[in-house]
């Protein structure tokens, strides 16, 4: 599976930004995509997810209510609707997928994008 993600950018402090992440390869082994942020030296950390064959999501507290996660099957697509951006989401997103897991640590996915820069100025 390969994973590319697109749609970052320069947003000043409550705007939006949409973000996508087209699947190529073996797409019928995802269960679960995700997306994750790194900031400048900061970990990793878990934003959004979604199972690939269902409609429930999940978010991290820091974003719920502001982030939606969708997904488009028939282009193999997943979106990151990003509403009310503050300077603190301001990191490298990245999409991740995996063909069992389903929760919300990123040591368990084993397929990466290469990431897109979201900054958000004050």
């Amino acid at each position: 599976v390969q994973l590319q993600a697109s749609g970052g950018g320069l947003v000043q402090a409550g705007g939006s930004l949409r973000l996508s992440c087209a699947a190529s390869g073996r797409t019928f082994t995802i269960y679960t995509m995700a997306w994750f942020r790194q900031a400048p030296e900061k970990e990793r950390e878990f934003v959004a997810r979604m199972r690939w064959g269902g409609t429930s999501a999940y978010y991290a507290d820091s974003v719920k209510g502001r982030f939606t996660i969708s997904r488009d099957n028939a282009k193999n697509t997943v979106c990151l609707q990003m509403n009310s951006l503050k300077p603190e989401d301001t990191a490298v997103y990245y999409c991740a997928a995996d063909g069992s897991y389903s929760g919300s640590s990123r040591d368990n996915y084993d397929y990466w994008g290469q990431g897109t820069l979201v900054t958000v100025s004050s």
